[in-house]
């Protein structure tokens, strides 16, 4: 992205609506259940097990910012991903995730083995153990 001070404003206002279309976890479930085919609404009731008014008000938001495309079928909506780059933005928000936890997983370790070392170390020295 540009330096925040070339961005206009309005960029800047469009470019945090659009991210905080993924801050709501149902809508990121339901962009999971569109990533291989379309789904009719039924079907994403179902398969997140809520109602449908939750179901239909996510997808209209996210068809409304062009992320889904919608086509109704008799009584039915069909809705699928229009916009498949959302799917490289979430796996590059998973790696760098998926990193962060490996770091801190690693910290932790280290940690845990310098305890452990000050625990060998006092007791081979007959200190009492904390």
């Amino acid at each position: 992205m540009k330096s925040a001070m070339s961005v206009p404003s309005e960029v800047v206002q469009q470019v945090a609506e659009y991210f905080s279309l993924l801050s709501e976890p149902m809508r990121l479930r339901l962009l999971t259940l569109l990533r291989d085919r379309e789904k009719c609404v039924q079907e994403l009731v179902e398969a997140t097990q809520t109602s449908q008014a939750n179901v239909s008000k996510h997808l209209k938001i996210m068809w409304q910012a062009g992320i889904l495309s919608r086509r109704s079928e008799g009584t039915s909506a069909y809705y699928r991903v229009e916009d498949d780059m959302i799917f490289e933005l979430c796996n590059q928000v998973c790696d760098r995730l998926a990193n962060r936890i490996e770091q801190q997983a690693h910290q932790f370790r280290v940690i845990n083995g310098k305890r452990q070392d000050a625990r060998i170390g006092r007791h081979a020295r007959g200190l009492p153990l904390p």
